[in-house]
């Protein structure tokens, strides 16, 4: 599949079969990830892979304001917490700021990783969605997140059912505008 087909292939999945996801396969995923750039190659993504009794906790727990996300972490096989390495994007080695977005450009370098991440995942045959309702302080308790890490997104993987139809899109010229 090239990049063009992966990219307008790829739907958020919500609907996944009992099949797991080997440890093997999720590595190959995290492998090409690996490549999303980052505010001066920082490389701050850094993936937890939940299953069994520690997704169960996960869903009763850091779900409660969105019970769809919670059900959709309960009956994937799967589902990945996505953190990053605190005050290194947007920072200098000083560590004052280098952008006026200060420390929001770490959440900009964790989008483009969770991204690539699903696109990844998409041209190995998974299905994934990304969740942003969830409760960040029981995220970073139940999973045990070092204070030098933020806990950006989860991201439910697994092997889907059924492809979903691609939801209607903005016309291009909606998208755009040129100054001169």
């Amino acid at each position: 599949m090239d990049a063009i087909e992966c990219i307008k292939g790829r739907r958020s999945i919500r609907s996944f079969t009992d099949e797991p996801v080997s440890h093997e396969l999720l590595e190959e995923v995290i492998d090409v990830a690996r490549f999303a750039p980052s505010w001066k190659n920082t490389q701050i993504a850094r993936y937890i892979a939940v299953e069994g009794a520690k997704k169960e906790e996960v869903a009763a727990n850091c779900f409660k304001a969105w019970v769809g996300n919670e059900e959709m972490v309960r009956k994937a096989p799967m589902v990945i917490c996505l953190t990053y390495v605190k005050n290194r994007s947007g920072f200098e080695r000083d560590g004052s700021f280098s952008t006026s977005k200060e420390d929001r450009w770490q959440n900009f370098d964790a989008g483009i990783a969770a991204q690539t991440f699903c696109l990844a995942a998409h041209e190995k045959g998974l299905g994934t969605v990304i969740l942003g309702i969830f409760d960040e302080h029981e995220a970073e308790r139940v999973l045990e997140i070092p204070e030098d890490r933020g806990v950006a997104a989860f991201i439910v993987i697994g092997h889907h059912e059924g492809n979903p139809e691609a939801p209607k899109r903005k016309e291009v010229s909606d998208l755009v505008s040129y100054f001169s």
